[in-house]
């Protein structure tokens, strides 16, 4: 009960959670600050459901990540820190759902029954790939789907996700530069292959 005046006391004398940055909130779950995540939730939840969906159609595996991202965050908000340097509270969030993403794309597969030999495609698209080619259309479509997996990535999550270099970074496990490097790389390849 101390516990819950004291961070009460915390916030009356700063301002109103509606008002604090999505850092600021973070730093308030670490203390364990209920409202503050479930204003983080409110926020961010309907945002992360957009971005999960364009990766994946199965609303099953985005309720599954949208859960497992926010117990994560409620569990780990401390790991916040390192991205004090620059990173933004949004941007960790994305990090650690589009991992949960993959994840749950890499249980799916392993606990999925390969289909007969006979049966099997010449080889399917990856959810990415179907969410890209349904997500951008004709010259630009095509153009993409020719690119290199780690320029195709890169232009994905800066363009399409609207993620910073820093972010892409992140959520990549790549040095800033290469990231640089790769969407200067891809926008070249664009161009050539529209011109």
């Amino acid at each position: 009960m101390a516990r819950s005046r004291r961070l009460a006391g915390v916030r009356s004398a700063r301002a109103p959670l509606h008002e604090v940055d999505e850092e600021r909130l973070v730093r308030l779950v670490v203390k364990g600050d209920r409202a503050a995540f479930e204003e983080l939730y409110r926020r961010t939840s309907p945002w992360l459901a957009v971005r999960l969906r364009r990766r994946c159609a199965d609303e099953q595996i985005v309720a599954e990540v949208m859960q497992e991202t926010y117990l994560a965050v409620w569990r780990a908000a401390g790991a916040f820190a390192g991205a004090a340097v620059g990173g933004t509270a949004t941007g960790w969030l994305w990090t650690i759902a589009a991992r949960r993403l993959v994840d749950a794309f890499r249980r799916r597969a392993h606990h999925a029954q390969p289909p007969p030999a006979a049966a099997a495609p010449a080889a399917a698209p990856a959810a990415e790939e179907e969410a890209l080619a349904a997500g951008v259309g004709g010259d630009v479509g095509d153009a993409l789907r020719h690119l290199a997996p780690e320029l195709r990535q890169v232009l994905q999550a800066m363009v399409l996700d609207g993620l910073s270099v820093r972010e892409t970074a992140v959520l990549l496990g790549l040095p800033e530069g290469t990231v640089k490097t790769r969407a200067r790389r891809a926008r070249t390849a664009m161009r050539r292959a529209l011109a």
